[in-house]
């Protein structure tokens, strides 16, 4: 991604429906976990790491980019720049894995799943969201530099390995998912972008009521794993 891009996103970040909304699934899961050591992979500006580090955790952003790095330590996180197909941290290391919106920008993401499994000790938790559905491929993904979409199949594809337990798969932003698709037909750029008050708070609205619905096994935009390391 872009550094630009990631300036961007880390604007938005605390105030935007999306941001705020994947920030609450975090929690959400980590809840009632024992702290200890916790990786955020691609951390961007670490806004996710936040969250993990308000939970109790030690927790440190990895991020590629200078630019993430350097608006990491802005924000006063402790954050090591390198690359997640060679994380640079010893075996059995981490109680806690995020990695989210990671994994479509990097070719080669079945080595980053091999390094989540090496890092990752016993009995750790692994937090994973992707883009969804190859049907929604658009110039929003070439901007912010994805490589792919994922099916349900080759996301639990990739966690397939005796490593690994896979706890649950979801799709997320189900309802919102044909605006999104018919948005992405006319935009040609990254479609995060500012929202006025009115409508960020309504759509705030619509993203919250999926936590209290039966939709996670419909279309989404996201699809988002939990594994617990063996």
């Amino acid at each position: 991604m872009e550094s630009a891009q990631i300036r961007n996103m880390a604007d938005l970040e605390d105030r935007h429906w999306w941001f705020r909304e994947r920030r609450h699934l975090i929690g959400r899961a980590i809840r009632g976990l024992t702290p200890g050591r916790a990786l955020d992979i691609g951390a961007g500006a670490g806004g996710n790491t936040r969250v993990v580090e308000a939970a109790g955790w030690q927790a440190t952003a990895l991020e590629y980019s200078d630019e993430g790095v350097a608006l990491a330590k802005e924000r006063g996180l402790d954050v090591v720049q390198g690359d997640a197909r060679d994380i640079p941290f010893p075996d059995d290391h981490f109680g806690l894995v995020v990695a989210y919106d990671v994994l479509e920008h990097i070719e080669e993401d079945e080595r980053v799943v091999e390094e989540i499994a090496r890092v990752a000790g016993p009995g750790a938790k692994v937090l994973i969201a992707v883009p969804a559905d190859p049907r929604l491929w658009s110039a929003h993904d070439e901007a912010v530099g994805h490589v792919r979409r994922y099916t349900r199949a080759t996301l639990v594809g990739l966690f397939d390995s005796p490593r690994f337990t896979i706890d649950d798969v979801r799709s997320w932003n189900v309802l919102l998912r044909p605006v999104v698709a018919l948005r992405r037909r006319s935009v040609e750029d990254n479609d995060l972008t500012a929202l006025s008050p009115v409508v960020n708070a309504g759509l705030s609205a619509i993203i919250r009521a999926e936590r209290h619905l039966p939709v996670r096994s419909r279309s989404g935009v996201s699809l988002l794993l939990e594994a617990t390391v063996r």
